[in-house]
């Protein structure tokens, strides 16, 4: 189970990217952040594996504090943390087994890692693991000649080698063509499923969120607005996330308690900026 209490992220240029965001994430959930570009989604989910280190708050994954272990430690316990990437994070020139197996440096020593020598139930696993994202047949292919689609699913293997206890996925199709972002979202909720791990992501396409996730967080401006079931995200609740307030009179038991943000009256909202359309 992942706990975040409190998080807050201020950048020494000053700027607040979270405000004490606090939820938990567990099961296997599918869960999607879903705000405006600048709302803070990636900063939540780089402070969670502490790519990017929180100025305050905690994070636990099953009863350890991740906030506060020291770099060694860090190491050790980005085991349980996968991680997909935007724009693939792979190396281009080694082949796509070279990069799955690198989901595996953190259990090998840096010898062994220097020389890319890795256990055999390792590099069985690696084989079963590009068969279950379908890219079976490429392990020797090198990651420069795939095409958006494959590389992603490269980095989606190489974040379950690692048998993470939680998925993050860092706007995983936001450089995918619609069919190859269906795929990458199905193959994501399947992984939850027969891990029976959470997985929570990061995405700007809400009509995605809304198909495949179970849950949704709605970050506006740092602070978390929004946290409930899909199938409460309405209109008003698009409206709180992406323009800051509620329609005047309405209300959800979803909105996050102490959120300043969710009353008051708006504009009619340009539907176009809110469905990821």
């Amino acid at each position: 189970m992942l706990e975040v209490t409190n998080l807050r992220k201020v950048y020494p240029t000053g700027d607040e990217a979270l405000t004490g965001v606090s939820t938990t994430i567990e099961g296997n959930e599918i869960v999607a952040m879903i705000g405006p570009s600048g709302a803070g989604k990636s900063t939540f989910i780089r402070c969670i594996n502490r790519l990017t280190d929180p100025t305050e708050g905690e994070v636990t994954l099953d009863g350890t504090e991740l906030t506060a272990l020291d770099s060694g430690e860090m190491k050790t316990a980005r085991r349980n943390v996968g991680m997909v990437f935007q724009e693939y994070n792979l190396v281009e020139r080694l082949t796509v087994m070279e990069n799955v197996l690198s989901g595996r440096l953190g259990y090998v020593s840096n010898w062994a890692a220097l020389r890319r020598n890795f256990p055999q139930e390792d590099v069985e696993m690696a084989y079963d693991i590009l068969e279950t994202v379908g890219l079976g047949g490429m392990e020797n292919k090198r990651a420069d000649e795939l095409s958006g689609g494959q590389r992603q699913r490269v980095g989606i293997a190489r974040a379950v080698v690692q048998e993470p206890k939680i998925l993050l996925a860092d706007e995983p199709t936001s450089s995918l063509d619609p069919d190859t972002s269906h795929a990458v979202m199905e193959l994501l909720t399947e992984i939850a499923a027969e891990r029976n791990i959470p997985v929570l992501i990061n995405i700007h396409e809400v009509h995605l969120a809304v198909e495949y996730a179970d849950r949704i967080l709605g970050l506006h401006e740092g602070e978390l607005v929004f946290d409930g079931p899909t199938a409460d995200l309405d209109e008003n609740a698009k409206d709180v996330i992406y323009r800051g307030k509620a329609l005047a009179g309405e209300s959800s038991s979803n909105y996050v308690e102490g959120s300043d943000t969710v009353t008051g009256e708006t504009e009619p909202t340009d539907k176009s900026t809110i469905t990821g359309d």
